[in-house]
C-alpha cells in the first residue's frame, strides 16, 4: 500500500519513487502541492551513428530510446505537456529548474515562457572536467543551462541569498557554476560496470539548488528521477522529494541508491566566508560535494570545542554560528583563525583536519586544468 503524509488537507506519496509516465503521474497528484520541480528531461541529442574516441574505442553516448523522438513537433509537445502537469502541481509560489543542453534548453525555454512561468535565472553549470571533442570539428562542449523559473510573475519564490553567499566563501554567488561532472565512487555502476545512468548529474550540483531555492520540509518533485540524484540530495538537506520514473532499472538503482542515504540531522539544516588564492576552495564546497555532510561532527585542535556542519558550509556550536574560521577564533577568543587547519573531523578514530579535503579539491582542480580537451 502506498504510504502518504498528509499536508494540510493533501496526502501526497512522500519519499516514494512512482512508476510510470511522469505527465499521467503528476495529473494524478493534487493540484497546488508541492514546492519546488527539478526537471532533467530527455536532451533529444539526435545522435546519428557512433562515436568513437581516436583509439577507435566506442564512447558511451546517450542513445537510450527515451531520448530520441521523431522529430521537434514530436518534442515539443511533449514538453507542453509535461510542463503544464509539472505547472498545475506547484503551489502559488513554488518554483521549477530545468537542465538541459543546446539540442533542447532553448526550444524548452520558449515552452516554459508560453505556459506562463516567469523566468528569474539561467545558470551555466561549467564542468571543470568535460568530455573532450574527439574529432574537432566543434568547441569542446563543456557546459549546460540550467533555467530557474517561478510559477507566475506573482509567486514570492523561495530564494536563500544569504545562504549561498556562505556557501561561497562569502561572495555573492554568480549564475555560472563551476563543479565536475559525476565521476568516480558517485557514478552508481550496473552489475556490469558500467553507468546505472548516461547521464547522472552530480551531487553538488542539486546541493546548490536545493539549498538556493527550497527549505527544509519543502516537497520536491523530479519527473524524471533516473538514478534518483534530486532525492538523494534531498534526502541529505531535510527535504521531502516525489520522484517518478519509467524505466525499471533506474528505479532499483535509485532505490538502492536512497537506501544507503544518511539522514538528516536537523541541527545542520539551518543556513545563514576565508580567503586564499591557490586556488580558493570555499568550505561550502567541501560539504556541497558531499565530503563532509550537514549535521558532522569537527574537533578542535586538542579536542577542546566541537561544533556541526551546516548545509550552508557554516558551522554551529555552542553559542555561536558562523564560517568555520568566525567559530574558531569566537571559541579561541582569538581576532582570527585559519578554520583549514584548526577544525578536524573523525574517520575511523583518528582526527584528520579538513585541510586535507581542502587539498584534495585543489588537486583536482589542478588535474583538470593540466587534462588536454
Amino acid at each position: 500500500m502506498t504510504k502518504t503524509k498528509e499536508r494540510g488537507a493533501v496526502d501526497l506519496p512522500l519519499n516514494q519513487i512512482l512508476a510510470g509516465d511522469c505527465i499521467e503521474v503528476m495529473n494524478g497528484l493534487p493540484e497546488g502541492s508541492v514546492d519546488l520541480v527539478f526537471a532533467d528531461p530527455p536532451y533529444n541529442l539526435q545522435l546519428k551513428g557512433s562515436l568513437h574516441r581516436p583509439d577507435n574505442s566506442l564512447v558511451d553516448a546517450v542513445d537510450d530510446h527515451w531520448d530520441q523522438f521523431s522529430s521537434f513537433a514530436a518534442y515539443d509537445d511533449f514538453t507542453r505537456r509535461w510542463l503544464a502537469a509539472a505547472r498545475r502541481i506547484l503551489k502559488p509560489n513554488g518554483a521549477i529548474w530545468v537542465i538541459g543542453s543546446y539540442h533542447n534548453i532553448f526550444r524548452v525555454g520558449a515552452a516554459m515562457q508560453d505556459a506562463g512561468f516567469w523566468l528569474l535565472n539561467d545558470v551555466v553549470w561549467r564542468k571543470s572536467n568535460p568530455m573532450p571533442n574527439f574529432k574537432g570539428k566543434r568547441l569542446t562542449n563543456a557546459h549546460e543551462t540550467l533555467i530557474w523559473a517561478s510559477r507566475d510573475e506573482q509567486a514570492k519564490y523561495t530564494f536563500n541569498y544569504e545562504a549561498l553567499k556562505a556557501l561561497n566563501d562569502g561572495v555573492q554567488m554568480r549564475s555560472d557554476w563551476v563543479l565536475p561532472i559525476c565521476t568516480g565512487h558517485e557514478r552508481l555502476k550496473d552489475e556490469n560496470g558500467d553507468k546505472a545512468h548516461p547521464t547522472q548529474k552530480p551531487e553538488s550540483l542539486l546541493h546548490r539548488v536545493l539549498l538556493a531555492t527550497t527549505n527544509p520540509g519543502d516537497v520536491v518533485l523530479d519527473p524524471f528521477f533516473g538514478t534518483g540524484t534530486t532525492g538523494a540530495v534531498a534526502k541529505m538537506l531535510g527535504r521531502d522529494y516525489i520522484g517518478i520514473e519509467r524505466e525499471d532499472a533506474y528505479r532499483q538503482a535509485a532505490a538502492d541508491r536512497l537506501a544507503r542515504i544518511r539522514k538528516f540531522d536537523a541541527s545542520g539544516l539551518e543556513v545563514t566566508g576565508s580567503k586564499r588564492a591557490e586556488p580558493r576552495v570555499p568550505f561550502g564546497q567541501v560539504v556541497e560535494r558531499g565530503m563532509l555532510r550537514p549535521g558532522e561532527e569537527l574537533y578542535s585542535i586538542g579536542n577542546r570545542y566541537k561544533a556541526k556542519v551546516r548545509a550552508d558550509g557554516t558551522l554551529v556550536g555552542n553559542d555561536v554560528k558562523g564560517s568555520i574560521h568566525q567559530v574558531g577564533a569566537a571559541y579561541e577568543g582569538a581576532p582570527s583563525c585559519n578554520g583549514w587547519t584548526y577544525w578536524h573531523f573523525k574517520r575511523d578514530g583518528k582526527m584528520i583536519p579538513i585541510d586535507i579535503l581542502r587539498q584534495q579539491i585543489r588537486a583536482e582542480m589542478e588535474a583538470d586544468q593540466g587534462r588536454p580537451n
